[in-house]
């Protein structure tokens, strides 16, 4: 059921209810990037997508652990990322959430570094570097995430992301 505002003598029932109390659930990201060229593919990826809508705002969260049949794209470092939205937002936005990259093949979690996430369309995020690695090793500089930015991703690298925004009504 869409969100629709309390009016006055509006009864209290079942939907109305679940309209405004968020449950969280799946949804299935589908992978593209923003020039619709360099298509990537999960693969045997393993990927926690979730979701919770309170009236207007969507919590989500999302952990994609890349697999070794992972297609990461042909993309040169100009062909960002996106991951579709749970649900359409009302406007794009310069940024609805955060994360990290992972790069395991660095000791610990030194291969680590901060994103920002932005809904560049109402159906989409992208990803952008906002942090250097933990361990002060120059990434590649462009601050998008594509398959060689801000490194050449490999078999168990991962994308960790969570946010919210407003939900188109």
């Amino acid at each position: 059921m869409a969100y629709e505002p309390w009016q006055p003598g509006m009864a209290i029932t079942a939907g109305r209810l679940g309209s405004i109390s968020p449950v969280w659930g799946d949804w299935s990201p589908v992978w593209t990037t923003s020039t619709g060229a360099n298509t990537p593919s999960f693969g045997n990826a393993v990927i926690s997508a979730r979701f919770a809508q309170s009236a207007l705002t969507v919590f989500w969260k999302l952990e994609i652990t890349f697999g070794n049949t992972t297609s990461f794209g042909g993309g040169s470092g100009s062909d960002n990322w996106r991951i579709s939205a749970p649900v359409a937002a009302a406007a794009i936005n310069g940024i609805c959430g955060q994360g990290e990259a992972h790069d395991v093949s660095v000791a610990n979690t030194a291969g680590r570094l901060g994103l920002r996430v932005r809904l560049t369309t109402a159906t989409t995020f992208e990803f952008e570097v906002s942090t250097g690695r933990v361990d002060a090793t120059a990434v590649t500089a462009g601050g998008i995430i594509d398959a060689v930015s801000p490194w050449t991703w490999a078999n168990t690298d991962a994308l960790r992301a969570w946010g919210q925004y407003e939900a188109a009504a």
